[in-house]
């Protein structure tokens, strides 16, 4: 009975897909969370400027998102997707396990003042702990959506679209709750000889809900259906173009006439099947030439947008909005627009027999990116405005505070000309 059950699955899915997704949204939840406090513990804790904060911020970024096509060739050309997961998972669980001892400031805290006295050691943990989340969870990333779709037969093409929506979904829950709740983590204070903001716990959840993700995909083992590598489809891909630039400059001469199309010059080593394909990429190609400068934009909420929200007051009457909880925003907005977008607007503009394409849906979008970082801008002209002016090289800044109850004249005596400046300060309020 438990076999024909595990072979029916529940609800006309398969029973191991249901691993998968809790698998993906405690992962989410791991990384989103790790990520949300993570420009604050290089300003507040490792005492980095901005700017330096800003820079490794995005390089850890970068990485994560440049490591998926070293997991897809490892998966598709050695280990398989399955192997592949349990293996980069645990690096990826000791990566936020290094991380969360990191952010221990008893640790390196000798005369337990409540800083740490030893700096390096702190950056270097996190900087391995970084390394190695970056990699654990950039090889994992191509490999799970495409694991769940595994697990599904021909005729289930239906049950395989669902998958994946309800895949997304988990993706943007785990990242809505772990930003909302990371945040406030942080916020508390802990420690053991001096109470200091709780970066460790901030940290160690998203670490033990990594641990979770794993401990949830090695359950289903069983249950799964493991494809064997069948060779890396981007190597492939490489090398066709590749041979078909070098056969076309070999073949270069006035007499041999030219071909159609510049990888019609591949023709010669590979299927015509593979060669369609790639000019299909190809022309696809072009329709990413926008997305790298749009996702350096939106990747700015993490890092400046998140300084940016530190200057700010995040007190809305018996709400306080911690600054790393404003990265919150973008989940809740996409759990709740997506479903409106999709059933009311689109319909709307196609009963409008508007030709609202892909591309013009891109465009307008890209266009609002735009805006939102001019209302960004804005905002910061006002903060500016706030801010104190500080003296240059050349000058000095003096404070006096009268603390009595009658005004005081101050003198200010200059040498260079010789004059006199009187200033009055009123008393302080209180």
């Amino acid at each position: 009975f438990l076999s024909f059950s595990l072979s029916r699955g529940c609800f006309g899915y398969p029973l191991s897909i249901f691993f998968i997704v809790v698998n993906e949204f405690c992962e989410r939840f791991s990384y989103y969370g790790m990520r949300a406090v993570l420009v604050l513990y290089f300003k507040y804790f490792l005492q980095w400027d901005n700017n330096l904060a800003t820079v490794v911020y995005h390089t850890f970024v970068a990485v994560c998102y440049l490591t998926p096509i070293l997991g897809a060739i490892v998966a598709d050309s050695w280990l398989g997707k399955f192997k592949t997961i349990i293996y980069l998972s645990i690096v990826y669980t000791v990566g936020q396990i290094v991380m969360s001892v990191s952010a221990i400031h008893d640790i390196t805290d000798g005369n337990r003042d409540g800083t740490p006295d030893n700096l390096s050691i702190h950056v270097a943990l996190s900087m391995i702990g970084l390394i190695l989340i970056a990699f654990g969870t950039g090889g994992i990333k191509p490999c799970v959506a495409a694991f769940g779709g595994d697990q599904f037969e021909e005729h289930q093409d239906k049950q395989r679209s669902s998958f994946f929506s309800i895949f997304y979904l988990s993706i943007n829950a785990g990242s809505l709750l772990s930003t909302i709740i990371t945040p406030i983590l942080r916020g508390q204070e802990c420690g053991i000889h001096s109470q200091q903001k709780c970066y460790p716990l901030a940290f160690g959840v998203p670490a033990a809900l990594m641990a979770v993700a794993l401990l949830v995909f090695i359950v289903g083992s069983r249950m799964y259906k493991k494809v064997s590598p069948q060779g890396n489809i981007m190597l492939k891909v490489f090398k066709c173009i590749s041979f078909a630039i070098s056969n076309r400059y070999r073949n270069r001469s006035k007499s041999i006439p030219k071909r159609e199309h510049w990888m019609d010059w591949a023709k010669e080593k590979y299927e015509e099947r593979l060669i369609a394909q790639i000019k299909m990429v190809v022309k696809v190609l072009f329709l990413y030439i926008p997305l790298p400068m749009f996702w350096a934009l939106f990747d700015q909420q993490g890092s400046r947008w998140t300084l940016q929200a530190t200057t700010m007051d995040g007190n809305f009457g018996a709400l306080q909005i911690q600054p790393d909880q404003m990265q919150t925003i973008n989940a809740i907005l996409i759990i709740v627009l997506v479903p409106i977008v999709d059933i009311v607007v689109y319909p709307l503009i196609k009963k409008c027999k508007l030709n609202f394409t892909p591309l013009k849906r891109m465009t307008v979008g890209m266009f609002f990116a735009a805006m939102a970082f001019v209302a960004a801008a804005l905002v910061q002209v006002s903060i500016d405005k706030t801010l104190p002016i500080f003296p240059t090289s050349n000058q000095i800044q003096v404070k006096v505070i009268n603390l009595g109850t009658q005004n005081l004249t101050v003198h200010f005596i200059e040498t260079e000309p010789p004059s006199d400046f009187v200033k009055e300060v009123a008393p302080l309020q209180v």
